[in-house]
């Protein structure tokens, strides 16, 4: 099976927080960078049950670090 080559840059803007538990998550499960980690957690979102229509709207209420609400 043939990936499809990455073509598109997506650039996030993080806090110092944020960074961190990415970078832990990352480490934690060996991942060889920061994209890999990225790409891996939206697999999971998408995986994961829930609809996320209910979220906020509002960029600020989307975080690594707080929970999702309710």
């Amino acid at each position: 099976m043939t990936i499809p080559r990455r073509t598109y840059r997506l650039q996030i803007m993080l806090n110092a927080d944020e960074l961190a538990v990415l970078d832990a998550w990352r480490f934690e499960r060996r991942m060889p960078s920061r994209s890999d980690a990225v790409r891996e957690l939206m697999r999971l979102g998408q995986d994961a049950p829930g609809d996320s229509a209910e979220w906020p709207a509002k960029s600020a209420d989307f975080g690594i670090i707080d929970p999702p609400i309710d």
